[in-house]
Order: C-alpha cells, then sequence, then structure tokens
C-alpha cells in the first residue's frame, strides 16, 4: 500500500491505535477524536514527511495532509483496524438546526443505503404483478411464486434491514439492530393468533381494543403484525443504541463485549412487545389513516401540490420526510395514494429537455440532453435537473407546472401504489392492483403522456432557450473570440467566487490555511450563499459534506475553496451543491448554494479561503487583498514558471 508507512507513523504518533476514538476525514485533513490529546506527538507530526500541519479545534485533532488525505485515511483505516464512518459520528453528533431539520436528516440516514435495493425489490414485484395482469404467468405457478420470493422477501424482512440502518445511524451495534428484528418477525410468535383463542382482551370497546394470546412473567403481550413494518424498529432502535452506550460505560471492559448486547436485547425486546410495539403499531396507524384521509378532503388538490413540487422537494431533502409515510401506508393498509401522486415529474422534465434539445443552439447542451432524457424516464431526475432545466430556469418552471397538472390528474382518477417500486416507466407496474389493469393504470400512462407533452409545448415555444443560453453556465458554442484567444496563453486569472469582502488569508483562524500550508491566496468573508466557479474547468473533488470543492482549472491550475472554518461538522447540513466531482463546469456555473445565517448561528465562521494548491508550478501569485469585490472581479493572477 503506497501510504502504508505513513498511515502507521501517524496512528503510533496520535498516541497508538487505543487512543482513537474515531478517525474521518475532510477535503485535506484526517480528523481525529482521541481519548487523551496529551499523548499525541505533535512536534513529530508536524515534522513527518506527507504531513502538512496539525491542527487542534472542536474537540478534534486534526492531521493536515492534503489533496490525496482519501488515500491516507484508507491505510489509516486499515493499518488501524478503524470502522470507516461518516464525518460525525452519531454518538458524538451534537443536535444542530431545527427539530424538522433533524428529523429528515434521520431518515434519510436510515433509508438512503437499502433505498437501491428495495427499488430493485419493487420493481421485481411490479413487473410479477403486470405479467400476472396480462396472463403471462400463473398465481399458482412456481416461476411466479420464485419471482414473488425474490421480490417480496426484502419488503416482508423490512425491520430487519432497518434494524441495521437504523441502529447504525442512532450510534448503536448495527448486528443488536437485526436481532431485535429478528425476534419482531420471528414466525412462531406471529403465528400465535391464528393456533387459539385469546386469553383475554385488553382496551375492550375501544378503538384500541386487543386481544391478549400470551404473557411475559405475568404482564400481557398485544402481539402484532411487524413484517413490513417500518414504525415500531426505529423507535426500538433508538432506544436499544441508548440503552447499550449506557451500558457500555458501567460495564468493565473484560466482560463488555458480550454483556452489554445481551442485557439490550434482554431489555429491549420484551419492551418492544410489551410497549413500544403496539404503541408504534396504533402510531403507524394513525398516520395511515390521516395521510389518507387529507388526500381524500380533495385528491385532485393533494396530487397538484404533490406532482407541482415534488422535485423542490427532492431539491432540499424535504421528500425524506414523505417517503417514509408511503412505505408505512402500503405495510399498515396495503396501497399508498401519497407516492403516486409525483409519478408525472420525471416525465414532464424528459418533455422539457426534449424541447431544449430540439431548440437549442449550443452544442454542449445537445450532447448532454439525450443522456438526459433517457435517465429522467427511467426516474432518475438529477442529470436534467441540475445540469439542464435549473439553469436555464424557464424549463425548470414549465417542468414544475406541468408535473401539477398531471398530479391533479392522478388524484382525480384515484391513482394508486400497490407497492413500493422503481421510478419513472419502473413505476407503473405498482399501479396494478387485485383488479388488474384497469382505469386507474390507464389513467397514469395518459397523466404521464399529457405532463410530457405539456413541458415540451410550453418550453419549445415559451423557453426563451438561446436567450438563456447566452447567460448561463452551458453557453460554449458562442464564446466570445476575445475568450478563446485568451484560453491559449501562459498566464491564468482567477475570478471571485462570492459576492463579499476581502480579506488576509494570514489572518484567518485556521493555522493550515493561514499559514499557507494548503496553498496560496486569499480569504473572502461572504455576503450571499452562492458559490459560483471562478474558472472553466473539472471539478476535481467535491467532498460528502459540501463544504468544500477542487477544481482543476483548463490551463492546470489547482484550486480549493473552503467554505467557512470546521464547517466539515456540520455534515452537509445548510450546503446545497449543483455539481458533481468529475464534472466539466464553464466559468459562471453555480457550484454550491449555502445558508450563511444558519451556519454562523450554528456557530461556525463562513469565512472562505480560496487557494492554489499547486502553487509551486507559478511564478508570481498576485491577490486582490482588499475591500469588497464581486462575483467575477479579478481576484488572485497566475503567471506559469
Amino acid at each position: 500500500m503506497k501510504y502504508e508507512q505513513l498511515a502507521k507513523d501517524i496512528i503510533e504518533n496520535v498516541g497508538g491505535k487505543e487512543n482513537v476514538k474515531s478517525v474521518v476525514h475532510c477535503v485535506t485533513r484526517l480528523r481525529f477524536k482521541l481519548k487523551d490529546e496529551s499523548k499525541a506527538n505533535t512536534e513529530v507530526l508536524e515534522n513527518m514527511e506527507g504531513v502538512v500541519t496539525v491542527r487542534q479545534s472542536g474537540g478534534q485533532y486534526q492531521v493536515v495532509i492534503g489533496n490525496h488525505v482519501p488515500d491516507v485515511y484508507k491505510a489509516v483505516v486499515t493499518e488501524g483496524g478503524f470502522e470507516a464512518r461518516k464525518e460525525v459520528d452519531a454518538e458524538d453528533e451534537e443536535d444542530k438546526g431545527s427539530l424538522f431539520d433533524r428529523f429528515i436528516e434521520m431518515i434519510s440516514g436510515i433509508f438512503t443505503p437499502i433505498l437501491s435495493v428495495l427499488v430493485a425489490s419493487g420493481m421485481i414485484k411490479g413487473f410479477n404483478a403486470l405479467f400476472i395482469a396480462v396472463g403471462w404467468l400463473d398465481e399458482q405457478g412456481g416461476t411466479y411464486q420464485i419471482l414473488n420470493a425474490i421480490g417480496d422477501g426484502l419488503f416482508y424482512f423490512l425491520p430487519i434491514f432497518l434494524g441495521y440502518t437504523a441502529m447504525k445511524k442512532f450510534g448503536g451495534t448495527p448486528f443488536l439492530g437485526m436481532v431485535i428484528a429478528s425476534a419482531l418477525v420471528y414466525p412462531a410468535l406471529e403465528g400465535i393468533p391464528e393456533a387459539g383463542e385469546p386469553l383475554y382482551t385488553l382496551f375492550a370497546g375501544t378503538v384500541f381494543e386487543s386481544p391478549v394470546y400470551i404473557e411475559f412473567f405475568g404482564i400481557p403481550v398485544i402481539l402484532m403484525t411487524y413484517s413490513m413494518s417500518v414504525i415500531p424498529i426505529i423507535v426500538s432502535t433508538f432506544f436499544a443504541a441508548k440503552l447499550e452506550n449506557a451500558l457500555s460505560k458501567v460495564i468493565p471492559n473484560v466482560i463488555k463485549t458480550f454483556v452489554a448486547p445481551m442485557f439490550t436485547i434482554l431489555i429491549i425486546i420484551p419492551l418492544t412487545f410489551i410497549i413500544i410495539g403496539p404503541i408504534a403499531t396504533w402510531a403507524s396507524q394513525l398516520i395511515g389513516e390521516g395521510t389518507v384521509g387529507l388526500y381524500d378532503l380533495s385528491p385532485t388538490i393533494a396530487g397538484a401540490i404533490m406532482g407541482g413540487l415534488w422535485l423542490v422537494f427532492v431539491m432540499f431533502g424535504l421528500h425524506w420526510g414523505i417517503i417514509p409515510i408511503g412505505f408505512n401506508n402500503i405495510a399498515v393498509q396495503g396501497v399508498d395514494p401519497i407516492l403516486a401522486l409525483m409519478f408525472v415529474h420525471s416525465f414532464a422534465l424528459a418533455g422539457a429537455i426534449l424541447a431544449v434539445l430540439m431548440k437549442t443552439r449550443n452544442q454542449k447542451t445537445k450532447t448532454l440532453s439525450p443522456p438526459a432524457i433517457i435517465s429522467s424516464l427511467f426516474g432518475v431526475t438529477e442529470p436534467g435537473m441540475y445540469g439542464i432545466a435549473l439553469p436555464l430556469k424557464r424549463p425548470f418552471i414549465f417542468t414544475l407546472i406541468s408535473s401539477a397538472i398531471g398530479g391533479g390528474i392522478l388524484g382525480f382518477i384515484g391513482t394508486q401504489g400497490y407497492i413500493m417500486g422503481g421510478l419513472g416507466i419502473f413505476q407503473i407496474p405498482s399501479f396494478i392492483g387485485p383488479d388488474g389493469i384497469d382505469m386507474s393504470v390507464i389513467g397514469a400512462l395518459i397523466a404521464a403522456a399529457l405532463g410530457l407533452i405539456l413541458a415540451f409545448v410550453l418550453t419549445y415555444f415559451f423557453g426563451g432557450i438561446n436567450n438563456q443560453e447566452n447567460t448561463t453556465a452551458t453557453e460554449e458554442s458562442t464564446q466570445p473570440a476575445e475568450e478563446a484567444v485568451e484560453s491559449k496563453v501562459e498566464n491564468e486569472v482567477i475570478e471571485s467566487p462570492l459576492n463579499g469582502e476581502v480579506k488576509s488569508l494570514a489572518g484567518i483562524s485556521d493555522s493550515a490555511f493561514a499559514s499557507g500550508a494548503l496553498g496560496k491566496g486569499i480569504a473572502i468573508e461572504p455576503t450571499e450563499g452562492k458559490l459560483i466557479s471562478p474558472v472553466s474547468g473539472t471539478v476535481s473533488a467535491l467532498f460528502g459534506t459540501h463544504h468544500a470543492i477542487g477544481i482543476e482549472t483548463e490551463h492546470g491550475a489547482e484550486l480549493l475553496i473552503h467554505i467557512g472554518m470546521d464547517t466539515v461538522q456540520l455534515d452537509g447540513e445548510f450546503f446545497i451543491p449543483h455539481v458533481a466531482q468529475g464534472d466539466k463546469v464553464e466559468k459562471g456555473k453555480l457550484l454550491i448554494e449555502f445558508d450563511i445565517e444558519a451556519i454562523e448561528k450554528a456557530g461556525y465562521e463562513v469565512i472562505t479561503p480560496v487557494v492554489i494548491t499547486n502553487h509551486d508550478k507559478y511564478k508570481v501569485i498576485e491577490t486582490e487583498t482588499q475591500g469588497n469585490i464581486q462575483i467575477g472581479n479579478p481576484l488572485i493572477s497566475l503567471e506559469k514558471k
């Protein structure tokens, strides 16, 4: 391994692997949480070849490496036997943002790891239903039964998968979550109500009336059906993680590895069967009935809202507050009308991009459009939304309008989902219910076609495509001649990526940047939360928390822009990326949006270093050193050696 020796030396000088609670990395540095920072040999680390400097901040011991930190991190994790983890461990994470923001982030963290296999399983179930509806398969046949097992297995045992991801999210041992979930779906317990008469009934005469078939040390146990459920296991693992961490602090180390898990499951599993499970199940049923009740007030209006705003929800991550409702509705009611309403959005986007393709004179847009159309039809909207529709503005607006109309039609005809299937064309089989292909399925196809056609017509005739391209980052073919000439010269000018006040790099609080160890450049105190590409080039790095970005210009300069100080600890909150690593970007392209007020309220500075990391290749680096600056103003001048 290329960085094996460096990794060994770093681990040794942070006090050894026994002194490391956790280690993560950001764009330029390893971030250790040490049990005792006094055991670390900072002087040796700072003088070590391969280490730029060391910084202690925010409860972290930060070893600054540079651009190749991901490779060093892998070596450190391997050599130390550490677990590769997110930037902020769940057990050390502070509450940041509003309660709603934390809820959305929690749900996203639980469902994202299994989303791809959920979609894959749903697609198999959907196509199996389609094959039955058109008479290609027999429900009693072996082919149908095996395909059904393939598609249905994950959904039936969904609590086990969620037990793993939820327990991990809450900072506990993931396999403990799986054990808890396995007990909930244990076949022998689920079959008890069918095998005999109840001992007695609790809450008789109320909506919570429940027969009791078994007791646990004399305590009545209300048996529920937990297969395919969502909320009970999430609530259960939340308490399990808290209990496990509490037990781990008081149980001696020599027996902690097996005694803490034993007491955790001995306490949590019975508690789940007796209290947590029934209450969570009743809550699930109330949520299902409540959402369907709101839908029933006006399905057409509900469809227009869901269809019209779904892409906006996706942009801000709010869809994660809605997706679990769909899971829950199918689990407790067997059908979901909510997620079906957003079906048209990907077809509308495809229609808008098709109009752009036919109308544009821009060669780059023509190249990007066909794959964006195909991915949109398959339900993957990000390439078309971020790469074409949003930069051109009007196609995005017309997509929302068309999606709203399509969603209203879906609500009016009563289209509902019977499984959690795929997106785009792969979502169609999920609308096939017990009665086979009926008007709700046909209506969904009509709504999708109408949404596509309407978005196409609106964009084609009113999109102003070529006029807008002259002012967006997609412009390439109409590049002014003087810029084409400039691209051939040796010198390069880096423009300001922000509106704000220019400040000296030496005056910022992060010593790694202030000393110039990470590169030469300047800092900007931003007044607007929009980071614009100051050059044309390639996104060489975009860290997962979206607080920093690296760009290699078309002339070879390597640029690092780091929004704020220690903002990696926000774990991506308050940052919205509009590009991905590897993307080609033009000067003026919107790279990242960030919420200045929210970042400062969370206790972090937003001062942003803009540095040239390969400054050794240039003879002169002149920087604009004071005063206010606007996006596009000259900031750094480079002269190649």
